[in-house]
């Protein structure tokens, strides 16, 4: 069943809780990232008022019936090597396990990609897990293309 009345916005305070459980939900491997308490530290709510306060972050939800379903996080990036023009940078892409292969995660990207081409971004970027080579064919299917290899390290 396809997901047609989704409403994609940007998060609000009361969403905090649902996107953080949703983000830690499944890790490459399938397994939550961390060990959640019931209630969550206060620092998420500190981190969503800077995300917030900034007009270059965009917190997104995907809600359906009053429910936070999906979510993502762009970033938009400027360099001087832009001449001038932002790349949106989009991560944090995650969507509820019973909505998944319904749509959803396109619906998502394509409301980032408009919003980046709104912007006039010269490009829009994602990092993904190695290990999700599904996720790699949807990227693959709406026009991504694995052109860099990235690094992190880790603190």
């Amino acid at each position: 069943m396809l997901v047609t009345s989704v409403c994609i916005r940007k998060a609000n305070s009361s969403d905090v809780e649902a996107i953080v459980r949703l983000s830690n939900a499944g890790g490459p491997d399938g397994k939550p990232r961390l060990e959640l308490p019931d209630l969550l530290p206060e620092s998420y709510i500190r981190t969503f008022e800077l995300i917030s306060a900034d007009p270059n972050h965009l917190l997104m939800v995907a809600e359906l019936d009053r429910r936070v379903i999906g979510t993502f996080h762009m970033t938009f990036l400027y360099y001087l090597a832009g001449a001038g023009r932002p790349d949106a940078q989009i991560e944090a892409i995650h969507v509820a396990a019973s909505h998944r292969r319904q749509g959803l995660g396109t619906k998502m990207l394509q409301w980032a990609i408009q919003e980046a081409r709104r912007r006039e971004c010269r490009r829009i970027q994602l990092t993904t897990d190695k290990r999700r080579a599904e996720a790699h064919a949807f990227y693959r299917k709406l026009g991504f293309k694995f052109s860099h290899e990235g690094a992190k390290l880790y603190f």
